[in-house]
């Protein structure tokens, strides 16, 4: 690790992802076991909710509590979709699932009410869904600020935040590395959830394909961020899974995904991963393996 990385400000940056987001949990656990830590998170989407979360205990013990919520979520706590769902969608046509598990799992859960509560500075991004600028929640409600940050357009309705109407933030930054500069951030840790490069036909599913294409636009908008940052800036970034399979709208396979990311960015420590900033993962970059 470089000798001046303990005295520079930290950010932890947490890309959106959907069930993928099980990955980063895997990579906080090999950060946290290290004792590696961040002066402060920003998150995205599903990277808001790690983040919060991580910034209410930024422990191993912290870890691995988010660790157990997640090996326990199937997805209908996040998208509950029945017939009565469909109707509703039909009739409604603004969006596809109420967000109320997904709120009852985060009151349940996060340590803290407020995001000025948390153990360390958490940012949420979200997208003002009326003019798309990007939104920048540090104080409030953590519950509220996480819905608006995982509100996928269509799937969920935006949320109603002071005067403004706020839907995910992948819409506006995807993996919000100027925000963590913004908030005077000098290191950044990266940890993105990477995409399926390795599918033979498009995933299954409406909210399935939304999702997987999102995930290609994140990985896109992140290496465009990453190349425009200026050079007083470090950063690394942790290696995602590749070759990777599945959807980021199923949460059949959380258990592996983490293990196989810890696994992963073990290696990448022994490796020398924090040794050498600035270099961008292979695995971002497009690209798809065959059968």
């Amino acid at each position: 690790m470089p000798s001046d990385g303990a005295r520079r400000k930290t950010a932890f940056v947490l890309a959106g992802g959907g069930s993928f987001g099980a990955i980063q949990v895997g990579m906080l656990r090999s950060l946290a076991r290290l004792d590696i830590s961040a002066d402060m998170v920003v998150g995205s989407s599903v990277g808001a909710l790690n983040g919060a979360y991580y910034a209410g205990n930024p422990t191993i013990e912290g870890v691995r509590q988010l660790e157990t919520i997640w090996r326990g979520l199937r997805r209908n706590d996040v998208f509950p979709l029945t017939w009565r769902t469909m109707v509703g969608f039909l009739r409604r046509r603004d969006f596809l699932v109420a967000s109320d598990a997904l709120h009852q799992l985060v009151d349940r859960h996060l340590p803290y009410r407020n995001l000025e509560d948390a153990s360390i500075p958490a940012y949420v991004v979200a997208t003002d869904i009326l003019s798309g600028g990007t939104i920048v929640l540090s104080k409030g409600s953590a519950a509220q600020a996480i819905l608006a940050s995982v509100a996928i357009p269509a799937a969920f309705a935006p949320v109603q935040f002071d005067d403004l109407y706020l839907a995910d933030g992948a819409v506006s930054s995807n993996t919000p590395i100027k925000v963590a500069v913004d908030h005077g951030a000098q290191r950044l840790i990266v940890l993105p959830t990477g995409f399926a490069c390795a599918l033979d036909k498009p995933p299954v599913g409406a909210v399935a394909n939304a999702l997987h294409a999102l995930t290609l636009l994140i990985a896109r908008q992140l290496m465009t961020e990453l190349q425009g940052l200026d050079d007083s800036i470090d950063y690394f970034v942790v290696p995602p899974l590749c070759p990777l399979v599945g959807s980021p709208y199923d949460f059949s396979h959380t258990n592996e995904l983490i293990e196989e990311a810890a696994a992963s960015t073990d290696a990448w420590l022994a490796d020398g991963g924090l040794d050498r900033p600035r270099v961008i993962a292979h695995q971002l970059m497009s690209h798809k393996h065959t059968s």
